[in-house]
């Protein structure tokens, strides 16, 4: 059955390839001119209508960023930057500062334990992230009295923590910032295209339409990098509440170790 309907296909394409053929054939040259040329154009069509298929989101971006033009578009690019820059730095920052707080309370209580605080603060040194300073900046008081090094872990802990939102405000800054950029910059391009409608003396629609184009290009560039600076900045956040947490946990750990040990000593 298969074969039966290959065969019958093949004999159909024949058949149409000797029919067009001899249309083509019997066609007066006019006609035949017509038929070409309207063929040439619905490939050129189709070669142009996929060409735009293949432009790419990256591609189409950049076309868009030059169109936008390079007054408010290049501000807006430039927090978007330094908006990044800062959001890495933070990131790498705040992931270098997160340890296993769980595991540095276990090795300090040994260390205590077995070495007393001199042993335990040699632990601290030797691991790094705001805990493991707290954890040092408490035992280095422990010998004065429990509220000394209650007062010390406080302390610190504040230190601690405004290193790690140091710089996020500009983060902040460059979402509230990027955003109201494009907005200026669509106030200003529908002023030109006021302008030029002034300057015309009628509403003809292609005297305005690159000006108000213009000015939603920046709005729109201006939204994106707010949208793209906002993940960042939640993120950051989130880690940054979780770092406090551990340290806040640690700090109740450790004054618990240190009443234990003064207990029984």
């Amino acid at each position: 059955m298969k074969k039966l309907f290959s065969i019958m296909a093949i004999a159909a394409l024949v058949f149409a390839g000797s029919f067009n053929t001899t249309a083509a054939q019997t066609m007066p040259a006019n006609v035949q001119s017509l038929v070409t040329a309207a063929t040439v154009t619905i490939v050129q069509d189709e070669e142009a209508a996929s060409a735009e298929e293949s432009l790419g989101f990256h591609q189409e971006m950049k076309k868009r960023f030059i169109e936008g033009g390079p007054g408010f578009m290049g501000i807006v690019l430039l927090c978007l930057i330094l908006g990044l820059a800062i959001a890495i730095e933070r990131i790498i920052y705040l992931n270098l500062s997160t340890t296993n707080t769980q595991k540095l309370a276990e090795n300090v209580e040994d260390a205590l334990k077995s070495g007393g605080v001199e042993a335990a603060k040699e632990v601290c040194r030797n691991t790094k992230g705001p805990v493991a300073s707290i954890y040092y900046q408490g035992l280095d008081r422990a010998d004065e009295s429990i509220d000394a090094a209650e007062k010390a872990v406080i302390a610190y802990g504040g230190v601690q923590m405004g290193q790690l939102e140091k710089n996020v405000s500009w983060i902040s800054l460059f979402i509230a910032l990027a955003p109201m950029l494009g907005f200026m910059g669509t106030v200003i391009g529908m002023i030109i295209a006021f302008d030029k409608i002034e300057a015309a003396g009628d509403m003809n629609p292609s005297l305005v339409a690159g000006g108000i184009k213009v000015a939603l290009l920046t709005t729109v560039f201006g939204l994106i990098v707010a949208i793209i600076l906002q993940i960042f900045y939640n993120y950051i956040i989130a880690k940054i509440d979780s770092i406090v947490n551990s340290m806040e946990d640690a700090s109740i750990t450790l004054i618990d170790m240190l009443v234990d040990y003064k207990n029984k000593k």
